[in-house]
């Protein structure tokens, strides 16, 4: 008698979040003719939707699958399977590698006469399992979604340590089986779970010979070429190709150690074509991390059958080149030798020429495609602004790769978490940037761009800027360059500034970032005389596209703050500037140190990226007498949506928010009313342009809720029109403060405590359930004691708020936290949460950014 067999058999009661009537035990025949009995959990049949077949991986069972059945998508059946030998499936006693599973698992749907449609849903080693089945059964299938799995090994890289740790011999057996460590690992991968769940995770495996199976598992993983299983595994990620035409969608833990990133790059690169979802703070068993993971997969499904594709990367002609002014210009006798590109680092000036710009534009794209660089390759770019980033950002285009762009501002945690979820093939970067992310493990070749900050090693770089460009010389010269990408492939994935939750990459197509330069062409009527001085990074690199001359002052462009006067003033010089963008935080800087300062020149000062006093504005015109200023409303998603000037601030006075005045060119604008708030006024911006964003990156579920379902773009901006049909900012969706008698939006309050003598910043927020919320006001006063304001600030605060609403408390710190990218966003979950605590009796030490609030929001993939 094998002791290792047993009989399949129902899981006991009492299970959390199990119910008894989903079980059911399915006899089959497999393949060696000898009846075994499998373990599924069955929603029983749906109302024409299809099934949802579930399979788990290692060492789970169909319990992970619980919360899927308990809230199947409207129609569908949902199965689950206990694999042979795993669950409460019967104990074979017998080892079933990666080709007996997919088979047992076939037997099983002709079992259970699975017609169709079906979508397969797996985890982990489920996932080849399932892929196997579905390209068996292509005729009956209608999707296929795949969370934290893998198909191969990606290439250039090692199996994660832990797996090749638990799968040498000795250790195996006793981790596996012998006892529950490999078990309780898998559990504990992202925290500890909840003691109700884990132990239905364990009912099945409280013996050693019930867990066995975990310890073949382990042991059947292809590692080696000459693994009995590696000509499966092989067979399963080549029929990938069978499936492009199959809906796919994969869900992504990635603070998973086994199941990263690079693996969903690899999926990616064999099923190009599939939606992607990354829920940030998530792990390996994401659908116990991620509450939304199921109404996701529930949303997307029910998607299935409505017009899909994206575009396509190829296949409409190549207009609308964002790189044809610089050939253009290149190549005009009057302009080729005019300044298009200066920068200044550590005091010293760099520049190019039109002419240059063009040589090194095609020289670099050249040098790009010799050392493997594709179309449809995503090239990250870790390159301050000046013009070593402009010629790689345009020679990339040129070639049809995808460059990634994330500000040095996001800091190495915020960089790491953005290019680790774009995955590029491809790092180009100076030494400190290609340094740090060689330490972050970020996957990708590495070019060089100047000296190396240490050793070769440290930064791992395979080559040099200038010896990639060598490579493209002759080529370039030749005119021999890679085919022009057509208007609807991909350009960019540009990361947002995290300042209301993890950043998040935006994707646009080469048709909506010609769409911008001509947006930004007509609401600022700008001419091919003007030229730009831009102490904003990602604005610097516009210029080209625009077909002027750009600049970018001597200052620290992650810390907007840092621009002088003197600064601004050296780089309007050096192009005779007539237009000028900086943040709020940057013009503060310039008009502290603006004495004796002014540049006549200069037509047009734009301030973005947070909502800009109209008193500095007005200080600006010491430095910029003739500048008229706006104020550009927009975010990373659509620039530019709104804009007013100085002289319509003023005409509009006070009211609730800021007033950003009127639709940009080609731009629509709308309001969707909010639930709770009287009348039709006050509501989302919802926008819709052009040069609107196509799509967040690997953000399926995030895409699926910002956008309405006639395809307008919600911004989570709140606000209203006035009766002269401007538009006003009240707020984010995220920091509406939802009190007992009705929702109160934060930006109008926040401005009338500002004009309260010596506060220099205000942030309201809620405190308490939502709901029941109480509004909280905390001030920014130069030296304070952080804790409760004195009686008379206090007094003089609510006095602005107005008799209409109840201040609950007034709270005094010396320092807001603000975001990163413009020194102005106040992180108003770090201010609730700290209000929250000292109201409470807790510290009222300084405020801290990015606190239990933020990661909450980054927990939920928001």
């Amino acid at each position: 008698m094998n002791h290792r067999a047993a009989p399949a058999s129902l899981p006991p009661a009492g299970l959390v979040g199990l119910r008894p009537e989903w079980s059911r035990l399915i006899p089959i025949i497999d393949a060696d003719d000898v009846s075994r009995t499998f373990h599924v959990l069955d929603t029983g049949v749906g109302s024409g939707g299809g099934t949802l077949l579930c399979v788990h991986g290692n060492p789970t069972w169909s319990y992970l699958w619980r919360r899927l059945l308990a809230e199947a998508p409207e129609g569908w059946r949902v199965i689950a399977v206990d694999h042979l030998d795993m669950g409460f499936s019967e104990r074979t006693g017998t080892v079933r590698p990666l080709a007996r599973r997919i088979d047992d698992l076939g037997r099983l749907t002709d079992a259970l006469d699975l017609t169709g449609p079906v979508v397969t849903v797996a985890h982990d080693w489920g996932g080849p399992i399932s892929l196997g089945w579905a390209e068996a059964h292509v005729a009956q299938l209608v999707g296929v979604v795949l969370t934290n799995t893998a198909v191969h090994q990606p290439a250039h890289s090692a199996a994660p340590s832990i797996i090749r740790l638990a799968r040498t011999p000795a250790l195996r057996q006793l981790t596996c089986a012998t006892t529950t460590t490999f078990l309780e690992g898998t559990l504990r991968l992202n925290g500890r779970p909840d003691s109700l769940v884990r132990q239905g995770f364990l009912a099945p495996y409280r013996s050693a010979a019930r867990r066995q199976a975990i310890s073949d598992f382990v042991a059947d993983i292809p590692l080696e070429a000459t693994h009995p299983t590696m000509a499966t595994l092989d067979a399963v990620a080549n029929g990938l190709a069978a499936l492009h035409d199959v809906p796919a969608l994969f869900v992504w833990g990635p603070r998973d150690p086994v199941f990263g990133d690079r693996y969903l790059a690899d999926l990616l690169k064999r099923m190009p074509h599939a939606d992607v979802h990354r829920f940030e703070g998530a792990g390996h068993l994401v659908i116990e991390d991620a509450p939304d993971l199921v109404p996701a997969l529930a949303a997307w499904v029910g998607d299935l059958g409505a017009a899909a594709g994206d575009g396509g990367g190829a296949g409409s002609a190549p207009t609308d080149r964002v790189w044809a002014a610089i050939e253009t210009l290149a190549a005009d006798v009057e302009r080729r030798d005019a300044v298009a590109v200066v920068s200044w680092a550590d005091g010293a000036r760099r520049s190019l020429t039109w002419a240059q710009l063009g040589v090194g534009v095609n020289e670099t794209a050249a040098g790009l495609a010799a050392v493997g660089v594709h179309a449809g390759d995503r090239v990250g770019l870790l390159v301050p602004p000046g013009p070593e980033l402009t010629t790689l950002l345009y020679a990339a285009w040129r070639i049809g790769a995808i460059v990634v762009i994330a500000d040095a501002g996001l800091g190495l945690r915020g960089l790491r978490r953005a290019f680790r979820g774009a995955t590029p093939d491809h790092l180009v970067g100076i030494g400190k940037g290609l340094a740090a992310l060689r330490d972050l493990s970020v996957p990708g070749q590495r070019i060089l761009v100047g000296p190396p900050l240490r050793a070769a090693a440290a930064t791992g770089h395979s080559l040099t800027l200038d010896e990639m460009r060598g490579r493209g010389v002759a080529a370039a010269a030749a005119g021999d360059l890679p085919a022009e990408p057509g208007v609807d492939a991909v350009a960019a994935v540009v990361f947002t500034s995290g300042a209301t939750g993890p950043a998040k990459g935006v994707v646009y197509r080469h048709r909506q970032l010609q769409a911008q330069a001509r947006a930004l062409r007509a609401t600022y009527n700008i001419g091919d005389d003007d030229r730009l001085v831009a102490a904003f990074a990602p604005f610097a690199l516009y210029g080209p596209a625009l077909g002027i001359p750009s600049a970018v002052p001597d200052m620290d462009v992650t810390a907007p703050a840092t621009l002088t006067a003197s600064a601004l003033a050296a780089a309007i010089d050096a192009i005779d500037a007539t237009l000028v963008f900086a943040s709020p935080a940057a013009l503060r800087n310039v008009v502290a140190t603006g004495a004796g300062v002014q540049r006549q020149g200069v037509r047009l000062l734009l301030s973005a990226g947070a909502p800009v006093p109209a008193e500095l504005l007005r200080r600006m015109g010491d430095v910029l007498p003739n500048a008229e200023a706006h104020t550009p409303y927009g975010m990373t998603e659509c620039l530019p949506v709104a804009d007013i000037d100085l002289m319509g601030i003023d005409g509009a006075g006070l009211g609730n928010g800021v007033c950003v005045g009127t639709a940009a060119p080609g731009v629509r604008i709308s309001i969707a009313p909010l639930d709770g708030v009287a009348g039709d006024i006050t509501g989302e911006i919802l926008v819709d342009a052009p040069h609107r964003k196509d799509h967040y990156d690997r953000l399926w579920w995030t895409e699926r809720r910002s956008s309405t379902s006639d395809g307008w773009h919600r911004t989570g901006d709140v606000g209203h029109f006035d009766a002269a049909g401007r538009l006003w900012i009240e707020g984010r969706l995220v920091h509406l403060i939802t009190t007992a008698d009705g929702i109160v939006t934060p930006v109008g309050i926040e401005q009338a405590c500002e004009r309260v003598d010596s506060v220099e910043l205000a942030a309201a927020v809620g405190v308490g359930p939502s709901g029941t919320q109480q509004l909280v006001v905390v001030v920014q006063v130069s030296g304070v004691t952080p804790g409760l304001a004195a009686a008379q600030l206090a007094a003089a605060v609510r006095a602005a708020v107005g008799s209409g609403r109840s201040v609950a408390a007034v709270l005094v710190t010396a320092k807001l936290p603000v975001d990163i990218r413009h020194n102005s966003k106040i992180d108003r979950a770090a201010v609730a949460a700290w209000a929250s605590e000292v109201l409470a009796g807790g510290s009222a030490d300084a405020i801290a950014p990015g606190t239990w609030a933020t990661r909450l929001i980054a927990k939920v993939g928001r």
